[in-house]
C-alpha cells in the first residue's frame, strides 16, 4: 500500500510576522543559514510560505528563538491545503519557459501582486498562468477563477464578485455593488488568496484614450482598490489578448505591485521538446526531425498550432511526420519561398499571396482558425472596422516595414472605400488600436528604425480576410 504523504505546515500571518522579527538579527536569509548551519534553500521555502514537515518547522522555531511557539503552535502554523493536480489547460504536454517562470515567481514572491500575461490567441497564456499557479499554490488558502472566454456566467463585476464571496464563505451583507466591492477588498487585504482571471479582453471596450477600458466601470474600480492596498498576501494572475490600458494607467502609480509579460512562441529547443513529448521521433538522425523543425519555424513556435499538428501526426499518420509532410509540403514551401524572397530583398509585397497556414488540415481549421484566430478578426471587425481594414491591407507586406508604410496603405484604402481622408492623428489612432490588441509585431531594422510586421499565422488569416473584403 502507498505510504501516506506527510502533513506539511506553513506560517500564518502571525507566524510570518514573528519570523521576520527574529530575522532582524541577521543581515539576510543567507547569513542566517550560514551562522545557524541551516540549509538555505529549505529555510527560504519555509520563509516564503511553502509547506515543510512539522519537525523542520519546530527546528526553525528553536533556532530563531520564536517566543512561546510550542503553546502558540496553532496560531503560528497552519496545514497546507491539498494541491490542485488537474488543471484545465496545463498538462503533461507542457514544455519550456523555465527562465520566464522563475523570473515571474520571484516577482510574485516579492511585492508584485498583479501579474498580467499578454499575447495573441493560442500563445499559451492560460497554460502559463496555471503552470505558475501550480508552483505557488501551497502559499495560498484558496484559489478563485473566472474565465471570460468559456464562462457562461455574466461578465459584470457584481455577479463575479458575489460568486467569489460565496466561494470564500462570506455572507454578503448588502447587495449594493459598492458594498460587495468593499467586502471583497477587505477580505483580500488580509487573506492569502490566488485569483486567476482568464480572457480579460472580453471585458474591454474603447474610450477617449483608445482601446482597453472596462465596459463595466466596476472592474476598473476593483483593480484600482486592489492595487491601492498598502500590503496584501493575495495575488492576481490575469491573461488577456488585449492590453487593458485602464490597468496600465492605474498600475503606473504602483510599479512594484504590477508586472506585465508579453508572450512569444516557444524557442527552437522548446519546440523539439514539444514534439518529443507528443511521441514524435526527434532523434538527430531522424528525417522527421528536419521536417518538424521547419514546421516549428514557419509557425514561430506557436504552442497551440504545434500541439494540434503533433496530435494530427500521431492520430492520423501513425506518428510519421514524413507522411504528414506529403500532405502539406506545397503550402509550407510556398510560405518559405515568399519569406526567403523577402529576406533577400527580391520581394517586399505579396498582394496576391494566398497562404494556407491557418487551415492546413481539418483540425487546424477547427481548433486554431474557426475557434480562435477567426474569432479575433471578427471581434476586431465589429469593434473597430478601420483597424480591421488596416491589418487586412498591411498583410500585403511580406517583411516588417516602418509605420509610415502601414499608414500609407490605410490612407489609400480609406480614400478608395470610404472616399475620405483621415488626419495623421486619426491614422495613428487606428494603428494604435492594433498595438493595443497585440496584433502587430515590432522590431528594429538595420537602419535602427522601428518596423512593424505580422506573425505568420496572423498574416495568413489577414490575407484571407483581405480577399473577402475586396470581393465584398
Amino acid at each position: 500500500m502507498p505510504r501516506n504523504k506527510p502533513k506539511l505546515y506553513r506560517l500564518t500571518t502571525l507566524g510570518h510576522k514573528l519570523v521576520r522579527e527574529a530575522l532582524k538579527n541577521f543581515e539576510s536569509i543567507s547569513s542566517f543559514a550560514d551562522q545557524k548551519l541551516q540549509h538555505r534553500q529549505t529555510f527560504t521555502k519555509f520563509h516564503n510560505g511553502n509547506g515543510v514537515v512539522r519537525s523542520t518547522a519546530e527546528t526553525y522555531c528553536d533556532v530563531l528563538d520564536i517566543p512561546n511557539w510550542v503553546e502558540n503552535w496553532d496560531n503560528i502554523f497552519e496545514l497546507v491545503p491539498e494541491k490542485i493536480t488537474n488543471w484545465p489547460v496545463y498538462d503533461h504536454g507542457w514544455v519550456g519557459r523555465k527562465n520566464l517562470i522563475s523570473c515571474v515567481i520571484k516577482k510574485l514572491q516579492g511585492s508584485c501582486r498583479l501579474l498580467l500575461l499578454l499575447g495573441i490567441t493560442g500563445i499559451g497564456k492560460t497554460a502559463l498562468s496555471e503552470r505558475i499557479s501550480d508552483d505557488i499554490q501551497s502559499r495560498f488558502n484558496q484559489i478563485l477563477r473566472v474565465n471570460f472566454d468559456s464562462d457562461d456566467s455574466p461578465k459584470n463585476f457584481v455577479n463575479v464578485a458575489a460568486r467569489w464571496l460565496e466561494e470564500l464563505g462570506i455572507l454578503i451583507a448588502d447587495n449594493q455593488t459598492e458594498n460587495i466591492l468593499k467586502q471583497l477588498i477587505n477580505y483580500l487585504r488580509e487573506a492569502r488568496v490566488l485569483i486567476l482571471i482568464d480572457s480579460l479582453e472580453a471585458l474591454l471596450t474603447a474610450s477617449e484614450d483608445g482601446w482597453g477600458d472596462f465596459a463595466d466601470e466596476w472592474w476598473g474600480r476593483f483593480f484600482e482598490n486592489f492595487l491601492t492596498i498598502e500590503s496584501s498576501p493575495t495575488k492576481l494572475i490575469v491573461t488577456s489578448q488585449d492590453l487593458p490600458s485602464k490597468i496600465e494607467t492605474l498600475a503606473s502609480r504602483y510599479p512594484n505591485s504590477y508586472h506585465r509579460q508579453i508572450l512569444d512562441g516557444l524557442l527552437a529547443d522548446e519546440q523539439i521538446d514539444l514534439f518529443k513529448k507528443a511521441g514524435l521521433d526527434v532523434s538527430l538522425n531522424s528525417k522527421d526531425r528536419e521536417i518538424l523543425i521547419r514546421i516549428g519555424k514557419i509557425y514561430k513556435g506557436h504552442p497551440l498550432t504545434l500541439r494540434v499538428i503533433s496530435g494530427e501526426i500521431v492520430e492520423s499518420f501513425g506518428s510519421n511526420a514524413c507522411a504528414f509532410w506529403q500532405n502539406v509540403v506545397d503550402e509550407i514551401e510556398l510560405v518559405e519561398q515568399h519569406l526567403l524572397a523577402a529576406e533577400s530583398g527580391i520581394k517586399s509585397e505579396g498582394v496576391d499571396d494566398d497562404w494556407k497556414l491557418h487551415k492546413l488540415t481539418r483540425k487546424m481549421r477547427s481548433k486554431v482558425y474557426k475557434h480562435r484566430i477567426n474569432a479575433v478578426f471578427q471581434r476586431l471587425k465589429n469593434q473597430n472596422y478601420d483597424a480591421y481594414l488596416l491589418i487586412c491591407v498591411a498583410a500585403t507586406y511580406l517583411c516588417p516595414v516602418q509605420d509610415s508604410a502601414w499608414l500609407l496603405q490605410l490612407n489609400r484604402y480609406i480614400k478608395r472605400l470610404k472616399n475620405q481622408v483621415y488626419s495623421k492623428e486619426k491614422q495613428q489612432e487606428v494603428l494604435d488600436d492594433l498595438f493595443a490588441r497585440l496584433l502587430v509585431e515590432t522590431s528594429i531594422n538595420h537602419n535602427n528604425n522601428r518596423v512593424l510586421g505580422l506573425h505568420n499565422l496572423i498574416r495568413s488569416v489577414a490575407l484571407e480576410h483581405r480577399q473577402t473584403l475586396f470581393t465584398e
